[in-house]
């Protein structure tokens, strides 16, 4: 009976914990406008460091880093969507996420902060042709703001980033 009591209450915390992280966007700034992503794929946050670069990959892929003895690929956004290159600053930061067992760290200007969003605060995403609308998960009304909600699975696709992804495994 006590071993009953011990498992339902394991499980419990689980479900709370991803219903606590539902409508949680962590936003960042990339140029002049402010992103974000669903706080459940976000792992760790950590300042720039030295980037070892990969041959062969796209200029969106920056390389890869050693992050407590883990290999991870690590993607500039501002390149994803085509931006100007800046140079990395104080603030400049990696935003380490997990999808789907894959972890990979996100270059961003800076880190801002965990938001609630709740859905019906969250609109369609634009219909534009540019390649980086299709990373668009849905504009988030927060106050006077939009936040361009970004899906991090769709940021992440890439046959690049499988492939190095499978490599630092």
């Amino acid at each position: 009976m006590q071993n009953n009591t011990a498992s339902a209450v394991s499980e419990e915390p689980l479900d709370l914990a991803e219903d606590t992280q539902r409508g949680k966007f962590l936003t960042f700034h990339i140029a002049d406008e402010d992103y974000g992503i669903e706080i459940r794929y976000v792992t760790e946050i950590i300042g720039i460091q030295s980037i070892t670069d990969v041959p062969d990959m796209p200029d969106y892929i920056k390389g890869v880093i050693n992050l407590r003895g883990n290999v991870i690929p690590v993607m500039d956004v501002r390149k994803r969507f085509n931006l100007p290159e800046k140079a990395y600053e104080e603030r400049t930061c990696i935003v380490v996420v997990n999808v789907d067992d894959k972890t990979v760290g996100l270059v961003v200007d800076k880190v801002n902060e965990v938001i609630d969003i709740p859905d019906g605060q969250i609109e369609p995403p634009p219909r534009t042709k540019a390649e980086s609308g299709q990373y668009i998960q849905g504009m988030g009304k927060v106050e006077e703001e939009v936040k361009i909600l970004l899906d991090v699975r769709k940021l992440l696709y890439s046959e690049d980033l499988e492939q190095m992804t499978k490599n630092s495994d």
